[in-house]
C-alpha cells in the first residue's frame, strides 16, 4: 500500500511539474506589448527575439539526457524543443525553472558526459504561430475589461456571444480563432437574443465561409443540421446524457420540443419507443434526417406541430392506450419539455387531458409519466423561483408525492439559471382542469373586488 501511495503521489507531482511553467507568466515568452489594442490582425507584429537556455548534446546521448531534462523543456505552439544542429541536438529549456547550469540535475548530466560547456543562452525567434488563441487574445484585448471567456464549437463553426466592449475586436477575434482552432472554417457571433418563433440563433458571420451545415457528435451520436436555422447548444450535452441514461430499452419518451433530436435520437437508438415533435420545419427535417442516419426509424414517430397541439393529440392518444392496455409497472414513461424560455406555459395542457370516465378503469398500480420541464429563473433564490413558476403554470402544488427533483442545469447569465423540474403526473392532474382565477368580495360591506386564486389541487 505504501509503494502504491508513493507511486500515486509521484505521478501527481510529475504531472503538475509538467504543466507548472506557464509561458504567459514569463515576460520574455509573452507576445510583444505593442500588440495591445490591435483591432486588425497583423501577424508579423508578433515577431520577437528572446534569449532562452539550451543544452547542446551529441546525437548519441540524446536518449539518455532527455529523461533528465524532460520537465524543463520549453513547450510552445509549433515549436520543437529538440532540434538538429550539425551532428548534435539542441534542447530548448524553459527560462522559469532554468536560470543557469546549476538549475539542472548537474550530477546526473555529468555522468552522461554533459557539463556546463554544453549549456548556454541563445536567441530564439518567436512568431504568431508560437502562441495559442487564448495567449494571442489575452495580449491584444483590453486589460481593464473582461476578455473572451468562452465560445462554442459546433462542427467546423466557432460560435461566440461577444459583449459590447469586444465588438470592435470581433474581426480580429474571428481570424485568430479560425487560425488556431483545429478544423475551424467559420466564426459567427450571436447577433441578438433568441426571440423568434422557432427559437434559433440569429447569427452574424465575422470570419470564414458562410457555410452553416455542420456535422457533429454528442455523446457518441452523430448529428447533422443547418446551425443557422435550428437551435443547438453543445453546453447541454451533459444534460442530454443524463436524461438518456435514465431510459432503458422499451421505455417511452414523449419529446415535446425535440429540436434536431438530442434526446429523441439517442433514446430511439436504445430501443425506446419515442414520439418526437418540433414546430420548426427545419428542425423537423433534420430530426428525420438524424433518425435515418442513426438507423433508429422503427423506434421513433415524428411530428411537426405546436407543442400544445402535440400534447393534446399525439401524446394524448398514445398515452391512454398505454395506460389502459399495458402493464406500466414494467417500463417507464418520460416527457421532456426542453424549451426553457416558455415550456412551463404548456404545462396546463396536461390538466384535464382526459375525462374521469376515460381513466376510470385504470388499475390501482398504474405508473404515470414523469415530466421533465426546463425553465430559466432570474433572481436571488432561483431554485425556489423555478418551483413557483412550474406550480403556477401547472396549477398544482408539487408535494412529495409528485416532485421528483429540481436539478440545476447551467448558469446562463448573472443571476439567471436554467433548471430541470421533474415531477409525476397523476390521475387528478390528468382529469381535472386547472383552476381559473376567481374574484370575491373582501367583505360584505366593501364593493372592492380582490382577485385571488383557488387553492391548488
Amino acid at each position: 500500500m505504501f509503494m502504491v501511495s508513493r507511486l500515486k503521489d509521484f505521478t501527481i507531482i510529475t504531472s503538475r511539474l509538467r504543466h507548472y511553467f506557464r509561458n504567459m507568466d514569463v515576460k520574455e515568452l509573452k507576445p510583444p506589448s505593442s500588440v495591445r489594442g490591435m483591432q486588425e490582425l497583423q501577424r508579423e507584429q508578433f515577431r520577437k527575439i528572446v534569449q532562452v537556455p539550451r543544452l547542446r548534446v551529441p546525437e548519441s546521448k540524446v536518449q539518455r539526457v532527455m529523461p533528465l531534462v524532460k520537465k524543463f523543456l520549453l513547450k510552445m505552439e509549433h515549436l520543437h524543443p529538440v532540434r538538429a544542429v550539425d551532428q548534435s541536438r539542441e534542447i530548448l529549456l524553459h527560462p522559469t525553472p532554468v536560470k543557469n547550469w546549476e538549475s539542472l540535475p548537474t550530477e546526473d548530466l555529468q555522468r552522461q558526459k554533459v557539463n556546463a560547456e554544453n549549456f548556454s543562452f541563445a536567441d530564439l525567434e518567436l512568431r504568431y504561430e508560437n502562441w495559442s488563441a487564448n495567449e494571442i487574445l489575452k495580449s491584444v484585448l483590453p486589460t481593464e475589461e473582461e476578455g473572451l471567456t468562452s465560445y462554442s464549437r459546433i462542427g467546423h463553426i466557432a460560435h461566440l456571444n461577444l459583449r459590447d466592449h469586444l465588438l470592435p475586436y470581433k474581426q480580429l477575434i474571428g481570424q485568430v480563432l479560425r487560425d488556431k482552432l483545429p478544423n475551424c472554417r467559420t466564426v459567427v457571433n450571436k447577433a441578438s437574443s433568441i426571440d423568434n418563433t422557432y427559437r434559433n440563433f440569429q447569427l452574424e458571420l465575422i470570419c470564414g465561409d458562410p457555410n452553416y451545415q455542420v456535422e457533429t457528435k454528442e455523446n457518441g451520436v452523430p448529428f447533422e443540421f443547418d446551425f443557422s436555422k435550428v437551435y443547438w447548444n453543445p453546453r447541454l450535452s451533459t444534460e442530454h446524457e443524463r436524461i438518456v441514461k435514465m431510459l432503458k430499452s422499451d421505455d417511452v419518451l414523449y419529446d415535446v420540443f425535440a429540436g434536431v433530436g438530442p434526446f429523441s435520437v439517442p433514446a430511439a437508438k436504445k430501443r425506446c419507443h419515442v414520439l418526437a415533435n418540433d414546430l420548426n420545419p427545419e428542425s423537423f427535417r433534420w430530426l428525420q434526417h438524424n433518425a435515418k442516419r442513426n438507423k433508429c426509424m422503427p423506434n421513433i414517430k415524428m411530428s411537426n406541430k405546436d407543442g400544445r397541439q402535440f400534447i393534446v393529440e399525439e401524446l394524448r392518444e398514445d398515452l391512454i392506450k398505454r395506460l389502459c392496455t399495458t402493464d406500466t409497472t414494467t417500463y417507464a414513461i418520460h416527457i421532456t419539455m426542453n424549451l426553457p424560455a416558455m415550456a412551463v406555459e404548456f404545462l396546463d395542457a396536461f390538466r384535464g387531458l382526459y375525462s374521469a370516465d376515460e381513466l376510470a378503469q385504470l388499475p390501482t398500480n398504474v405508473c404515470y409519466p414523469t415530466v421533465h420541464v426546463y425553465s430559466f429563473a432570474k433572481g436571488e433564490n432561483t431554485k425556489e423561483l423555478v418551483r413557483q413558476l412550474v406550480e403556477s403554470n401547472l396549477g398544482a402544488v408539487l408535494d412529495e408525492n409528485l416532485l421528483q427533483g429540481i436539478n440545476f442545469v447551467r448558469n446562463v447569465a448573472p443571476n439567471k439559471d436554467m433548471y430541470r423540474v421533474s415531477f409525476k403526473l397523476s390521475l387528478n392532474l390528468l382529469t381535472t382542469l386547472k383552476e381559473v382565477e376567481v374574484t370575491r368580495k373582501r367583505c360584505a360591506e366593501e364593493e372592492l373586488e380582490v382577485p385571488t386564486k383557488v387553492k391548488y389541487v
